[in-house]
């Protein structure tokens, strides 16, 4: 409780208070709740409460549909434990070498959170066993259904233990889901959060245009609103392209985010977004899935959604946690049957408002505070965020407020400073110490 307080969770979400007695009770959960509302801490705190530490073994497996959101989850469960016992998390996803996660698995492990063809792929070769295992979570199941992974979901479900508590959680609920859950759930008691976001938390602008004046409106809107981070969502991988050559031929600090990206350009791009160094994600829905960026001030649909579902998921990656949120929508008369769809499912009418009503500050454009260093060292050579930060402040002299935020993987750091000094950062890095060791450390370009 002393941890929950210090984290911030001083009183439960909705989802939380809906799921977590059912959950600690040990019962089979089916639990509807749109992305952001605090499903992560209610399944998170219910596999904790049924971990036993002392027993070296995977006790809880949590299945995602991404690497991203397996990233996340991870980070979460890891925060939410870290006041007991050593609790080791493994992370199991494509995209990295199988080498380095069997070398985890053998170190022991007591959650194992992972996509589930890379689960699959280490239970085949014998190096994940679920003996022990009480405790089965499906998050994001609906995307799961999406994208394909039935068959793998259950086929990871039938290696499980028969007497094991099963907790699924969804934005949406198909009708995949209840025949999924009618395979291998027991007697799952359900819970439904309101999909719909509250007025009152975002923000809902319309503004409609012609075909050519459609991505030369993101601008306006970006010099009109200045918002610190914004996601402009597109329809098409084409369409992220050609809209983010355009902001950075404007000058704007903008980055996409595609399936033709490699996995370590993928980490880069979605690690510079989170830690403030770049201001606007161009991205298809299916490349976002799974990401969930605090504080985001801003969500742009570039193109209208024909999935009205998909376009509430979209907008509630703004205002969450109680802060306030701007949603700003682009449609074309071509659009209009699809808006009708979303009105119908927020059971309101659209805001619409006038492309004359934007105008530029004339103060430039909104340059990111942070920019990001990048060090050739990562977890693989024992480098932890406390010795990144020490060779920032202690032996280079920086302080602590000018350093953002350190993510490590497994083989690299990624370190966040105030724009203005990070350049002379990186080279200070490069040419000094971390942990007694010299990495090659290099500022990422706009």
């Amino acid at each position: 409780m002393e941890n929950l307080q210090r984290l911030g969770y001083l009183e439960m979400t909705a989802v939380q208070a809906a799921s977590l007695p059912t959950a600690l009770l040990g019962k089979d959960l089916i639990a509807q709740a749109k992305t952001g509302s605090g499903k992560t801490a209610a399944f998170a705190l219910a596999l904790l409460a049924n971990l036993n530490p002392r027993r070296f073994a995977v006790q809880s497996l949590v299945l995602c549909p991404t690497r991203e959101l397996a990233d996340q989850v991870t980070t979460e469960i890891r925060r939410l434990a870290r006041a007991g016992d050593n609790i080791k998390v493994v992370t199991l996803s494509g995209g990295v070498p199988l080498r380095g996660q069997a070398a985890s698995l053998e170190h022991g492990a007591h959650v194992v959170v992972g996509t589930p063809g890379r689960v699959l792929d280490h239970m085949g070769r014998g190096r994940l066993l679920l003996d022990a295992l009480n405790t089965l979570v499906l998050d994001e199941a609906d995307r799961m259904l999406d994208m394909g992974f039935v068959d793998d979901i259950s086929k990871v479900a039938r290696e499980c233990p028969q007497q094991r508590q099963t907790l699924l959680f969804s934005a949406t609920y198909p009708e995949g889901i209840g025949k999924l859950a009618s395979q291998f759930m027991r007697d799952p008691v359900t819970v439904k959060v309101e999909a719909q976001h509250g007025g009152e938390q975002i923000e809902q602008r319309w503004y409609e245009v012609g075909e050519r004046e459609r991505l030369p409106t993101v601008g306006r809107l970006l010099d009109h609103f200045r918002p610190a981070s914004a996601l402009a969502f597109c329809n098409t991988r084409a369409r992220c392209k050609e809209l983010v050559e355009l902001l950075q031929a404007q000058g704007y600090s903008a980055l996409t985010l595609h399936g033709d990206l490699e996995q370590r350009d993928r980490d880069q791009v979605l690690v510079r977004f989170a830690n403030g160094s770049c201001s606007v994600l161009v991205a298809t829905d299916v490349a976002a899935r799974g990401l969930d960026v605090a504080g985001l001030a801003a969500v742009i649909n570039v193109d209208v959604t024909p999935d009205s579902e998909v376009h509430v998921h979209r907008i509630g990656r703004t205002g969450r946690a109680g802060e306030s949120g701007l949603a700003l929508s682009l449609a074309s008369m071509d659009e209009m049957g699809a808006v009708g769809l979303i009105d119908q499912l927020q059971g309101r009418a659209s805001q619409w408002h006038d492309l004359a009503e934007l105008t530029s500050t004339g103060s430039g454009h909104l340059l990111p505070a942070m920019a990001t260093i990048h060090i050739q060292a990562g977890r693989k050579e024992k480098v932890r965020p406390g010795d990144v930060l020490g060779a920032l402040t202690s032996d280079l002299g920086y302080t602590r407020e000018q350093v953002g935020k350190i993510d490590i993987n497994e083989f690299a750091t990624y370190v966040a400073m105030e724009r203005s000094i990070a350049g002379e950062a990186a080279a200070r890095l490069n040419e000094g110490r971390i942990k007694g060791r010299s990495f090659k450390a290099r500022l990422l370009k706009d």
